[in-house]
């Protein structure tokens, strides 16, 4: 008696796994990343942490470091990911660090870029998050940005937080530095907190998601 052989079934993707409500950040800072899920999950969505140290793509704009990475990240892991890059721009020093900011921050430290301000009056800053996301290999990738301007402070202040958080008091809190604020308080006024507000927001709409 013949046997009849089943019809092969072709082996699902990584990205097919992955429930809908769920999306990765790929990163080594385990400081983002504990920010965004808070933010994430207030639109009742899951970000997973993957550990993975992205590539530093040389460019003078972060959003096309952002979707560099998205784009390398995805065509990697074929997972729905995010990559985000921060840049640090302060108006007294022409923009400096600017997207250079992790470097930066390696090498001079905090005491260096205050070091940089002494005397200057005028410590106008922003930060400029860009968020970029990729759903699976050789998908283009979207990108979100989010700003907050604030001041340089003349010391640094507080504990919390990370990166250039001591020295940074954003515009619309009371004065105090974003270390010197809860996480929850630091995800209403950041860069961080509205790119991923923002992405959050066109992810339910984009994956069909009601509640």
């Amino acid at each position: 008696m013949a046997h009849r052989l089943a019809p092969s079934v072709p082996a699902l993707r990584p990205k097919e796994l992955v429930p809908p409500r769920v999306v990765y950040l790929v990163s080594t800072n385990i400081h983002k990343y504990l920010e965004a899920r808070e933010v994430v999950a207030s639109y009742n969505l899951s970000l997973a942490f993957l550990r993975d140290d992205v590539p530093e793509f040389q460019h003078s704009d972060v959003v096309e470091i952002a979707k560099w990475g998205a784009r390398w990240a995805a065509d990697k892991w074929d997972l729905p990911v995010l990559v985000e890059d921060t840049g640090l721009f302060i108006q007294a020093l022409g923009g400096f660090p600017g997207p250079y900011a992790s470097y930066v921050l390696r090498t001079i430290g905090l005491t260096g870029v205050l070091k940089l301000l002494d005397g200057v009056e005028d410590r106008r800053a922003y930060f400029k998050t860009a968020l970029a996301f990729c759903d699976g290999r050789e998908a283009e990738p979207v990108v979100f940005t989010g700003e907050a301007w604030g001041q340089i402070a003349l010391e640094a202040r507080g504990a919390g937080g990370f990166g250039y958080d001591p020295i940074f008091v954003p515009d619309g809190g009371d004065g105090r530095t974003f270390a010197e604020m809860s996480r929850e308080e630091k995800n209403a006024l950041s860069h961080r907190g509205k790119a991923f507000r923002a992405f959050s927001e066109w992810f339910r709409s984009y994956r069909g998601l009601t509640a």
